[in-house]
């Protein structure tokens, strides 16, 4: 969801209090507030998530971005349209031939927020500055795309050693009935294949202010994130984190996601192709960057601190449950305890890095309509 308002112009030139003394030298951290928010600085200390590699299966990447090129390990492209897969190397005008000169910027923007090279006198910093990024292209230049593609993106990222698999895209409200009646299986057995070589996959809750988390985030295996503002109030468009694996664990965390009203700056800043333009590009003062909210980009903020824990050696469950013990609910600052609000609460990386790891078990694997739509 982008907030494109005949108020936007007046709203974001209002004062915003911004951090004392930043923790980067990136030219528009201040403008940032989802790494504050989930307190990823104070935990790279401990972990920027080296050695790891967190796949974005969207709508594309734009491989040549000046914030992002330095990180891409890999990408492949399967919004195919009829034609073999993969059709492309992950870059956000690849795949379809219909789509072929044009694309979704949405994955370039998730992309930013969880990886963007950080400390680089540019742009912004990502939430796991050292890990790597796989560009994954599911969705079309319409920002739709069958669950088959979505799944084989899945399904290719943890085969090129994703430890991360973020998916800011969501079916309908009600769509969970098919896939919780087998209807609809791909990208459920998709996410169980993650998870049994070791891959944590995050999904966004939608954008629908809907009681439960749309398919995938829904699904079985997926960690649900709900989205907060710039105060970490619930985002009026955000679904509730609502979900239950049928084993009965809840898993739903909550991240920034922006207000989605009248103001850019409220929103989060993040990458975007240098060709594409918005309402609120004209404030940042380089190509390059503009402002998005929606669950979508609350999903990379928590894949970015998934990164974090996984740097360090752990399962793809205990990071898991990690990000649900320490994640703190506003206001009362009770942690790991579940609301239908904010899930667990937040994701605090800072305290999550700082909890004993747990790594894999001996065995496990080592992952080094009906149309889902991005959830922005």
């Amino acid at each position: 969801m982008r907030t494109i308002t005949a108020l936007a112009a007046s709203a974001c030139a209002l004062a915003l209090a911004v951090p004392a003394a930043a923790a980067t030298n990136d030219t528009h951290y201040a403008k940032q507030y989802g790494p504050q928010q989930v307190r990823a600085e104070q935990a790279w200390s401990t972990s920027t998530g080296a050695g790891t590699r967190i796949a974005i299966v969207d709508s594309g990447v734009d491989l040549d971005h000046p914030d992002l090129a330095g990180k891409i390990a890999g990408g492949a492209t399967f919004a195919c349209e009829g034609r073999q897969k993969p059709c492309g190397n992950g870059d956000w005008e690849s795949g379809r031939l219909s789509d072929e000169g044009k694309g979704e910027p949405h994955g370039t923007h998730v992309a930013g927020i969880a990886g963007a090279a950080t400390n680089n006198n540019l742009g912004i910093a990502g939430v796991a500055p050292d890990a790597q990024l796989l560009a994954v292209k599911s969705l079309g230049g319409d920002g739709s795309g069958g669950f088959d593609d979505i799944a084989d993106g899945i399904r290719w990222s943890v085969d090129n050693g994703a430890d991360v698999v973020n998916l800011s895209l969501g079916a309908l409200p009600g769509v969970q009935l098919f896939t919780i009646t087998g209807l609809i299986s791909d990208v459920q057995e998709a996410i169980a294949y993650a998870r049994s070589k070791n891959v944590v996959v995050v999904a966004a809750a939608g954008n629908e202010a809907a009681p439960l988390c749309d398919t995938p985030g829904f699904d079985k295996g997926a960690l649900c994130v709900a989205a907060t503002d710039r105060n970490e109030a619930k985002a009026w468009y955000s679904n509730l984190g609502v979900k239950a694996d049928d084993d009965g664990r809840i898993d739903a965390v909550a991240a920034p996601g922006g207000q989605g009203l009248v103001s850019c700056r409220q929103d989060i800043i993040s990458t975007v192709p240098l060709s594409a333009g918005g309402v609120c590009t004209r404030i940042v003062d380089t190509p390059g960057y503009d402002f998005y909210a929606g669950t979508s980009m609350a999903a990379p903020h928590v894949a970015g601190v998934a990164a974090l824990l996984m740097a360090q050696g752990r399962s793809d469950e205990n990071t898991v449950d990690v990000l649900k013990q320490t994640a703190r609910t506003p206001v009362t600052g009770v942690r790991g305890v579940y609301d239908p609000v904010y899930g667990y609460g937040i994701v605090d990386a800072q305290a999550a890095v700082a909890t004993p790891v747990v790594g894999p078990a001996p065995g496990d694997g080592g992952g080094r309509g009906k149309k889902p739509k991005r959830n922005r």
